[in-house]
């Protein structure tokens, strides 16, 4: 949905390459958002109708002759249509919509989102507990990083923020296939220097296939 075909190989290529290299079970994901966000569009339209409000009395402060009863029907009307209007702008446009969602809540609903679906994909079910998650959420501009007790153990608690920076870096210029490029190549030398080694024979526990969702509708 978010990958054309090549990107899809390329970055399942990416994956299985890494997994020979070093033997653990990566994961690649894109979710369109991570939550609904119902509350986005009435922030959006309460914004929207407190600036057309004042904007209103601005006018009949400044010209006093308006008739009373006309100027609370246009009035109503020039509010109801502001705070409409605005709510609906942050449907179709991301980045508006964003502005009414702080980047802690972002970050959070990113976290829980990427949470379930280590869950789902049974990551932690893998032999060593080697399981690793990259997953990007679209809407909300963020990058999650999850990796399983046996990753963490030997890497530290920030040893995966470099992979998490370099997928960030090119989620910024809009380059979804590169984010996750950066992301695996990067984390295939983190791993290695932590030492990481494929051993002989080890079967793939888990499908090197790309989780592409639209998340919460």
């Amino acid at each position: 949905m978010f990958l054309d075909a090549e990107a899809d190989g390329a970055v399942r290529q990416r994956v299985a390459g890494l997994e020979a290299a070093t033997g653990v079970e990566a994961v690649a994901a894109v979710v369109a958002r991570a939550d609904s966000y119902p509350e986005i569009p009435w922030k959006a339209f309460a914004l929207g109708a407190s600036l057309s409000a004042a904007a209103a009395v601005a006018m009949v402060l400044l010209a006093p002759g308006w008739e009373a009863a006309e100027a609370v029907v246009d009035t109503a009307v020039a509010v109801l249509a502001a705070g409409a209007a605005a709510a609906l702008a942050t449907v179709w446009f991301a980045p508006l919509a964003r502005l009414f969602l702080p980047r802690s809540r972002r970050q959070a609903e990113a976290l829980q989102y990427a949470q379930a679906m280590f869950l789902e994909a049974e990551l932690h079910r893998t032999r060593r507990r080697d399981g690793i998650l990259l997953l990007v959420a679209l809407f909300e501009r963020e990058v999650v990083v999850l990796a399983d007790r046996g990753v963490r153990e030997k890497l530290g608690p920030a040893g995966l923020e470099p992979v998490a920076a370099a997928m960030t870096a090119q989620l910024a210029r809009g380059q979804l296939k590169d984010a996750l490029l950066a992301g695996l190549a990067r984390l295939e030398e983190t791993l290695a220097a932590g030492g990481f080694r494929a051993q002989p024979g080890e079967a793939n526990e888990i499908a090197d296939s790309v989780i592409q969702q639209r998340g919460p509708s």
